[in-house]
């Protein structure tokens, strides 16, 4: 009797669906947690001066939080195999979004970038990250399965993937957009290296992406006066160092402890755009040294597990897509910390799980789902 009950218990466990990855999920919800506390305490004074509304902040935030949220789970039920055939269909209509943009989108800090969905306003660049993503798995999945490597090696390994992001990136700065350049530019050349391309014509592509780059700041007007005030903002106060002076005042003053949660001083009209791009300097100031650092450690921790699930999920089109959505998050943190450190130019990088903001807080939970439902054939050896 009690080898047959083991053994339908067995079956049993053998017919359930596979678990999403309960260690994935855990660092998610407590990144989102910790993100929306502090849109909340960072935001609330700056809501209040700019919309006589000090909850303005908080309760959109909350709102595409729930509706993100929900849009994680339904991803997070999605076959990839499903997504693998929307991968190239979803690419198309980004490019089709880009050009819609450019032809009749809304203009805000003097760049193109925004297009009006009914009383909601999107950012197709954000959609583009993740087409990037789908695009360039679903590419080297046909190229290991369909194509003979040793025909025009070059050409398969980084010409057509340069193509597929070169595309993205063309429309992108077309916008004056540069951090969606940077991040675009560095997801795919990060997904080609993961993949295997020559370290050679790949070192000389990242040569000639820095050489491009700084080319344009050099040349486009608003992109040569960041690097100007980059290189000393304290001689620019009022004329572009404003925020990043502040924002470096606002980590400094937190010390090791920090001041306490919703004690900071600099988000009252010091810091520009306390809830956004600079967020984590609030958090910085509030949290302080030992706060800023355990968030960094949960960054940290979700990345590794990101590349983990990527690296033990056997099939091409579901590795690269897990590697490359995790990339692309690490991507943007390293970014973030960069520009409020001063480290690189102010180039408006929003910092994943944290900073204000729907399309790019909801394409982050879509991308969640998907990593999750990647993970359910993942073969890790612990849950």
């Amino acid at each position: 009797m009690r080898s047959l009950l083991k053994r339908i218990g067995g079956r049993m466990r053998e017919d359930r669906a596979p678990r999403a990855d309960g260690i994935l999920l855990l660092l998610i919800l407590i990144l989102v947690t910790i993100g929306s506390v502090m849109v909340a305490s960072a935001g609330y004074a700056y809501a209040a001066s700019r919309y006589g509304d000090s909850g303005y902040f908080t309760r959109k935030q909350l709102f595409f939080v729930v509706f993100g949220f929900l849009l994680m789970l339904i991803f997070s039920r999605i076959s990839p195999e499903l997504i693998k055939r929307a991968a190239l269909p979803l690419y198309l209509v980004t490019v089709l979004l880009l050009l819609a943009t450019l032809a009749f989108g809304l203009t805000g800090n003097g760049a193109q970038r925004w297009i009006a969905l009914g009383p909601f306003t999107f950012q197709p660049s954000e959609l583009a990250k993740l087409s990037l993503v789908l695009a360039l798995a679903r590419y080297y999945d046909i190229y290991q399965k369909g194509f003979s490597q040793k025909k025009h090696p070059l050409l398969r390994s980084v010409g057509i993937p340069l193509a597929i992001t070169g595309l993205l990136c063309v429309l992108v700065v077309l916008q004056r957009h540069l951090s969606g350049l940077i991040i675009i530019a560095s997801i795919g050349i990060v997904l080609m290296f993961l993949s295997g391309a020559p370290l050679k014509p790949l070192g000389a592509l990242c040569g000639m992406g820095v050489l491009g780059v700084g080319t344009l700041a050099l040349t486009l007007d608003y992109a040569r006066e960041r690097v100007t005030v980059w290189q000393n903002p304290a001689a620019y106060p009022l004329e572009g160092g404003w925020q990043t002076l502040q924002g470096l005042m606002a980590i400094g003053s937190g010390g090791f402890f920090g001041l306490g949660l919703g004690k900071s001083r600099l988000k009252h009209s010091w810091v520009s755009e306390p809830a956004n791009d600079f967020i984590f300097t609030i958090t910085c100031e509030e949290l302080g040294f030992l706060g800023a650092s355990s968030i960094l450690l949960l960054f940290f921790l979700f990345i590794r597990r990101g590349y983990q699930i990527g690296t033990r999920t056997d099939d091409v089109f579901e590795k690269t897509v897990a590697l490359g959505i995790t990339s692309k998050v690490a991507i943007q943190v390293l970014l973030n910390i960069a520009v409020i450190t001063n480290s690189i130019p102010n180039t408006g990088i929003s910092l994943p799980f944290f900073s204000y903001g729907g399309s790019s807080l909801l394409m982050l939970f879509a991308e969640m789902g998907i990593l999750l439902a990647i993970s359910r054939h993942s073969t890790l050896s612990y849950r």
